[in-house]
């Protein structure tokens, strides 16, 4: 690629699935958010699948579908159960919006 050449750049919005342009992006990096949280405690506890799965209460292959980030079958209050069941607490904290937001958000903070 000769210098010349420009390569058009566009600054993420901070979430992929905003970017990407898809419906409930909030609640989507939430889950994703939330999942990874699962991966590492599961990783840390060094569970097996096998193991993973008695402990949430899954079997083995949903096990797989949560630990290769596929959550769509999980809801958000699902994934809270299973950080509880992995000894992890969740606080969900409800404030207003500022006033200059246009909408409330949903953000996972660890």
């Amino acid at each position: 690629m000769s210098d010349r050449e420009k390569i058009e750049v566009t600054e993420s919005s901070g979430n992929v699935f905003e970017d990407l342009g898809l419906p409930d992006a909030e609640e989507h990096l939430a889950k994703a958010d939330i999942g990874m949280l699962i991966y590492d405690a599961i990783r840390e506890r060094g569970l097996s699948q096998r193991q993973a799965a008695r402990v949430l209460g899954l079997d083995q292959a949903n096990i797989s579908r949560l630990m290769n980030g596929r959550l769509s079958g999980f809801s958000l209050d699902r994934l809270f159960r299973f950080l509880n069941a992995l000894d992890m607490d969740v606080e969900v904290t409800v404030r207003k919006k500022p006033e200059r937001a246009s909408h409330g958000i949903l953000r996972v903070r660890a």
